[in-house]
């Protein structure tokens, strides 16, 4: 947990870290080729293992991880925790504007990146259980804090499924909830949350 509170300010040395950036090359290799996301993400994932072991095992996970890699946060979902993360398989990323993924796994943009990484993921362990309790608690909506300081709207739709509401007005669906890691759980989401933009 003490790792996950220190991000704040692992996230401001990051702007520092990108203008001692000399290169402009891709330190993890290129982001793999967009295809059908598979009905099976998270299908290997084990709750023996932590969050990145696991994400690191899910093929269909492949560019979530490259990007946490890229962005130096695998410590981060490595830690005691608990955390909440949710996570988009490789099909939510085509949502992004063309040319987007390559950009940001430039140097010149690891403040982004770390940025938006931070932005799917909120200290603690929340269920889907404990997300449809805290929505109808609030009347329809509760608010989520994530670890890069940003808020996330929770509510359900028609079928009671839980949509996620981005500081962009974006919105995204869990299609696949409480898959359980040592560390906490992890939530498969339908496109990547966005948050505001930040001066760097």
């Amino acid at each position: 947990m003490k790792k996950i509170l220190l991000l704040s300010l692992a996230l401001m040395m990051c702007s520092f870290a990108v203008l001692a950036q000399a290169a402009d090359t891709d330190p993890v290799g290129n982001v793999p080729a967009l295809g059908s996301m598979k009905s099976t993400a998270g299908d290997s994932m084990q709750p023996a293992n932590d969050i990145i072991q696991n994400i690191a095992a899910d093929k269909d996970l492949s560019i979530f991880y490259k990007f946490v890699n890229s962005a130096n946060l695998a410590e981060t979902y490595e830690s005691k925790g608990p955390i909440t993360i949710f996570v988009p398989a490789n099909e939510a990323f085509e949502s992004l504007p063309p040319g987007k993924l390559d950009t940001l796994l430039k140097p010149a943009h690891v403040w982004e990146l770390t940025h938006l990484l931070a932005y799917h993921a909120i200290a603690g362990k929340f269920s889907a259980k404990e997300l449809h309790k805290r929505i109808n608690k609030h009347k329809g909506s509760t608010t989520l804090t994530t670890i890069s300081g940003g808020k996330l709207i929770a509510k359900t739709d028609g079928n009671n499924n839980i949509i996620l509401e981005d500081e962009t007005g974006g919105q995204c669906i869990i299609s696949r909830s409480d898959i359980a890691q040592s560390n906490g759980v992890v939530h498969i989401i339908s496109k990547v949350l966005l948050p505001k933009p930040k001066a760097v």
